[in-house]
């Protein structure tokens, strides 16, 4: 198996970069989903399942985040006049807050994942940063490929999955499934691989070059229980390269 594509998004839920090479620390990609825009009524931090809008945005690390909004304004770090401009893009009061700055990191979920229409739900994210559920995402092109056999009129893109780490695999299936409690090398770092990761209404959003589409997540329901991917935790940091090696402990 050999590395593919390293992604880091430092805003949670906007476009994010495509790296050649990133530092992997102890809590995760440096830089990745470490700011996020925290609604000021709710005091949640949005995401792109109850704020779509927020995946046509595009932040990149650069010491501090940098975004790109849709009308092509480039914000540079955190100020009152850059939270005054991500107001009148979402026309509800936000404000841009990093994650080590923030005690409670709670979002929402759609319980019908297919209907925004549907009741929401909230949880807490992980302290540090504003991931899901652990530090890294690790995703194979052989679930990718699982994917499209179930619905290949679907654009099984790996943004719709947000990875951080994409990994090419000749195996077939969701080959993910069996990591779990397992330790993966990447070059010289080790990850431990926690627990598969479910998947939610953010699979189906619009994106720049993707269509908003129901039947991905549908399809992933009804063939493998909504679940793409594997949740990872940091056992040895280091640096990660596209074309790195990787494999598993036996």
């Amino acid at each position: 198996m050999r590395l593919v594509e390293i992604w880091r998004h430092p805003v949670k839920s906007m476009q994010g970069e495509r790296l050649t090479e990133a530092a992997l620390l102890e809590t995760g990609l440096e830089g990745d989903r470490a700011w996020g825009l925290r609604d000021a009524d709710s005091g949640n931090v949005l995401t792109g399942r109850r704020e779509p809008r927020l995946l046509h945005a595009t932040a990149r690390f650069q010491e501090a985040p940098v975004v790109t909004l849709p009308d092509g304004r480039v914000l540079r770090g955190l100020s009152p006049e850059n939270d005054t401009a991500y107001c009148e893009w979402l026309g509800r009061t936000v404000s841009l807050v990093a994650a080590a700055d923030v005690d409670a990191h709670r979002a929402e979920f759609f319980a019908d994942p297919t209907d925004d229409d549907s009741d929401t739900r909230e949880w807490t994210m992980p302290a540090g940063r504003f991931v899901d559920a652990f530090a890294i995402l690790v995703l194979t092109t052989a679930s990718l490929r699982a994917g499209r056999r179930e619905y290949p009129q679907g654009a099984w893109d790996a943004r719709r999955f947000r990875p951080n780490l994409l990994v090419d695999a000749s195996d077939e299936g969701w080959i993910e499934d069996a990591w779990c409690g397992r330790v993966l090398r990447v070059g010289d770092v080790e990850l431990e691989a926690r627990e598969k990761c479910v998947r939610c209404t953010m699979v189906t959003r619009a994106q720049p070059g993707l269509e908003r589409d129901v039947e991905i997540f549908r399809t992933l329901a009804k063939h493998h229980d909504a679940y793409a991917g594997v949740w990872c935790s940091v056992r040895k940091a280091g640096r990660v390269r596209e074309g790195d090696a990787v494999s598993l402990e036996l």
